[in-house]
């Protein structure tokens, strides 16, 4: 009988482990999880571009034209004509002085409008000028990206603005240029200027096909962009 008392009591202790190590193993489980999910929450999982609104916005400033113009000569003259820009400094003053400066060093010379729709052209990257057409539009400068300059000022046709990636401060060397009210790009692209003359070559070009999805087939070429006195 004592035999089998101790075998009992056996039996009931090693029962009584099973059931404390499922119990432990539950609360490691949990454990885990409740971990995973706070790192998961500390971590940026959003996309960045969704991040625009968070930018810094500079509202109730009225753009206030340089004393100087960008002009933008077709290699097609005939058929695209001159696109004259003006600039603004007090509303966008790092994108201006990069555009500027990619300007005067003939970084825009060759380039094409990679990027043709009903809605903006959109050019400024060196890898246009190559023969890949697949990598067109995924380009800049050796120049460093820019920081966000975004502004209250509505996105109207003819607004020149710096085309960036996902996240805000990727801006370098590509612009774009409207063709109509663009309410989704308020607040979410940098302004830095706007067209003043040439916009029915604007509407032109965006008007060019045939076309692979946005970029024509026949490239349409900047043959320079050049800063001159107003």
């Amino acid at each position: 009988m004592t035999d089998r008392l101790r075998l009992l009591w056996t039996a009931q202790n090693f029962y009584k482990n099973l059931v404390n190590l499922e119990i432990m193993n539950r609360k490691i489980s949990v454990l885990f999880v409740t971990i995973s999910f706070l790192l998961f929450l500390s971590c940026d999982n959003k996309p960045t571009v969704n991040k625009a609104v968070n930018s810094e916005i500079k509202k109730g400033v009225a753009p206030v034209a340089n004393n100087e113009v960008a002009v933008i000569e077709m290699e097609n003259s005939a058929a695209y004509g001159t696109i004259k820009i003006e600039l603004y400094s007090n509303i966008a003053p790092k994108m201006v002085a990069r555009f500027k400066e990619l300007a005067k060093e003939g970084f825009y010379n060759g380039v094409t409008f990679h990027r043709v729709n009903q809605s903006v052209i959109q050019a400024g990257d060196p890898l246009s000028k190559d023969s890949d057409p697949t990598n067109d539009g995924t380009g800049g400068s050796d120049k460093p990206n820019l920081p966000a300059e975004f502004s209250d000022i509505p996105y109207d046709a003819g607004i020149v603005g710096a085309a960036r990636g996902q996240a805000n401060d990727t801006a370098n060397s590509q612009f774009f240029i409207t063709l109509k009210r663009e309410a989704g790009f308020d607040n979410r692209y940098t302004i830095f200027g706007k067209v003043i003359e040439g916009m029915n070559n604007i509407r032109t070009i965006s008007g060019v096909s045939p076309k692979d999805r946005e970029r024509p087939i026949e490239n349409v070429l900047i043959k320079t962009v050049t800063i001159q006195p107003k």
